[in-house]
């Protein structure tokens, strides 16, 4: 017998650079040629630290290091393939070239004010540049 149907597990990860934050194009739907955080889901066996650091790696190519929580963001609503609850992480390079990879079309770093972000991206960022200088 099936349980209850629940959200499904997500990470997103800000990488705060001096020229702004590391973005990717999403390289398929939702939000197809947008920019995003970088994230994805949490594998079954690993947590959402291990899935952050993976996701970072597979999206841009960078070895990262989780910094702080930024938050948890589970507006039923934010992302248009279904009930998916993303736990944000603030994080730091620590080595490796920016490459987009899996389903990333590009890595760019980019002031986050200057374009449109998909999902709720722009909330998450904001709140996690705020933390940043606390």
């Amino acid at each position: 017998m099936a349980g209850p149907e629940t959200p499904k597990l997500m990470v997103d990860v800000i990488i705060p650079s001096e020229e702004g934050v590391v973005l990717i194009q999403r390289g398929s739907d939702p939000f197809e040629g947008q920019w995003a955080l970088p994230g994805g889901f949490v594998e079954v066996g690993e947590t959402v630290k291990q899935a952050a650091v993976r996701e970072a790696v597979e999206e841009t190519g960078l070895n990262v290091e989780l910094a702080r929580l930024v938050g948890v963001y589970s507006e039923p609503d934010r992302d248009p393939r279904g009930h998916n609850v993303s736990v944000a992480f603030l994080a730091r390079v620590l080595g490796g070239e920016p490459s987009a990879a899996t389903d990333a079309a590009e890595v760019v770093v980019l002031d986050p004010c200057s374009v449109e972000l998909a999902f709720d991206h722009r909330k998450i960022v904001d709140d996690a540049l705020s933390l940043e200088g606390s």
